[in-house]
């Protein structure tokens, strides 16, 4: 719908309020849902979306550093609900099961992801192996490295691994916990948090495109120019996605950029004449251009007459 910038050193309790009333009031929007991941939020923001009574919201618990969420939350008996079954083909949504825990009036809402869970299991075992034979050949550099350090304890003078540290951290393996304020049902208040990540998958693919960042311009309005070509990007894939969507095309993005990229038209000259030569269209190009309503040019085309 729109796009809007802020000095990076102010609040968020201050900055996401105000843009949701700015978009309350220039679109006239009556129901409003924030959807925010653990990083945006602070507990102030919360308290003061709490004091309005209208804000609606889905947010991003931090399940290690909240006593709350990590001693009450996580530890609360119950059965998932399955949203998701695992697929049997690469293209199935993932793994996705969910539970409701209620704590004196604060909704919450545990997700799962079996799938994640085996590659979080996988990656610190990983990182344990690594750590007890870098324990062998000293132990002072291992401190600096934070993957590493988590898993460290001191015994005397020396560094140990903290056995106790790896079993806790099991209990996270492919787990993330929200709070909300809705009454939408436990499934879809997950799923519509995980909308966020295609949001940001979003922006990441524009960043990678455009070379948004980093960014070294010094005056507001270039900034503004720059950050506003991103968006633009992001409303044409949005238009294109729904052009191919309403074909029955459902395609993966990274093959889109994948198959344009390799879609060439080269300059040729022959005997005093100029050609232009276009590559073999492969892939999803074909899919892409008729759902874009770009005619595709002939193979060979003469430029120029004789010279």
């Amino acid at each position: 719908m729109c796009c809007e910038l802020w000095p990076g050193n102010t609040a968020d309790v201050r900055t996401l309020l105000l843009v949701v009333e700015r978009l309350r009031k220039r679109f006239a929007i009556g129901q409003v849902c924030i959807v925010a991941d653990r990083g945006m939020i602070s507990q102030e923001t919360i308290e003061r979306l709490e004091q309005t009574g209208e804000l609606r919201y889905i947010l991003g618990a931090r399940m290690r550093n909240q006593k709350e969420v990590r001693e009450e939350v996580l530890s609360r008996a119950g059965r998932y609900q399955v949203v998701h079954p695992k697929g049997q083909h690469s293209k199935a949504p993932s793994p996705l099961a969910v539970k409701e825990v209620q704590l004196q009036g604060r909704r919450y809402v545990v997700c799962f992801n079996e799938d994640q869970a085996k590659k979080d299991a996988a990656d610190r075992e990983a990182i344990v192996a690594a750590l007890h034979e870098r324990l062998k050949r000293g132990d002072k550099s291992l401190v600096g490295n934070q993957g590493y350090r988590k898993y460290l304890k001191t015994q005397g003078s020396r560094f140990v691994v903290d056995e106790e540290k790896i079993q806790a951290e099991a209990r996270f393996d492919g787990k993330w916990v929200l709070r909300t304020n809705t009454e939408l049902p436990t499934a879809e208040v997950a799923l519509k948090y995980k909308q966020l990540w295609m949001v940001e998958q979003l922006f990441r693919t524009t960043k990678s495109l455009l070379a948004t960042r980093p960014i070294f311009h010094k005056r507001d309005e270039t900034i503004r120019g720059h950050v506003f070509c991103s968006f633009l990007a992001l409303i044409l894939r949005k238009e294109l996605l729904d052009r191919l969507q309403e074909r029955g095309h459902a395609l993966e993005w990274a093959d889109v950029i994948s198959d344009l990229n390799a879609f060439q038209e080269f300059d040729v000259q022959y005997q005093n004449k100029h050609f232009l030569l276009r590559s073999e269209v492969k892939g999803t190009c074909g899919k892409v251009m008729q759902a874009a309503r770009v005619a595709l040019p002939a193979t060979v085309r003469q430029v120029t007459q004789e010279v």
